[in-house]
C-alpha cells in the first residue's frame, strides 16, 4: 500500500509553527496591543474627565442658582419692605398736609371771625356815632 505524506502529522512542524504563532503574537501584542489600550485608556480619562467636568459645572450652575435664589427672595423682601415705607412716609405725608390744611383753615375762620367781630365793633361805634350826631 502506498504512504500518504499529505496526510502525514510531522511534529518538528507542529511545534515550529506554533513557535512561530506566540511570536507574532508577541510582537503583535508589544506593538499593537499596548498601543491601543494606551489610547483606549486617554480616551477613557478623557471622556471622564469631560464627566467631570460637566459634574463641577452643574454643581456650579446649581449653586449660583441657589444664589440667585437667595438674592431674588432678598431683593422681594427689600422692595416690599421699600413699599410699605414709602406707602407709610405717604400717608404719614398725607396727615401733615390735612392737618396743615385743618390748621390754615381754622387760621382762616378765625381770622374772619375776628374780622367780623371787629366789623360788629366798627359798626356799632358807627351807629353810635350818627345816634350822637342826630341826637346833638
Amino acid at each position: 500500500m502506498p504512504t500518504l505524506d499529505i496526510i502525514s502529522v510531522n511534529l518538528w512542524q507542529i511545534l515550529i509553527s506554533l513557535c512561530n504563532l506566540l511570536i507574532i503574537f508577541l510582537i503583535l501584542k508589544r506593538v499593537l496591543y499596548r498601543p491601543v489600550k494606551k489610547v483606549l485608556a486617554q480616551r477613557q480619562d478623557a471622556v471622564q474627565k469631560q464627566y467631570d467636568d460637566a459634574r463641577i459645572a452643574k454643581d456650579k450652575a446649581l449653586d449660583e442658582e441657589k444664589h440667585w435664589n437667595e438674592k431674588m427672595q432678598t431683593a422681594e423682601a427689600e422692595a416690599d419692605r421699600i413699599v410699605k415705607d414709602a406707602v407709610h412716609n405717604a400717608d404719614l405725608r398725607g396727615q401733615k398736609i390735612v392737618s396743615d390744611a385743618k390748621q390754615k383753615a381754622d387760621g382762616m375762620i378765625r381770622a374772619a371771625q375776628a374780622e367780623v367781630v371787629l366789623e360788629h365793633k366798627k359798626a356799632q361805634e358807627d351807629i353810635k356815632q350818627e345816634i350822637v350826631d342826630v341826637s346833638s
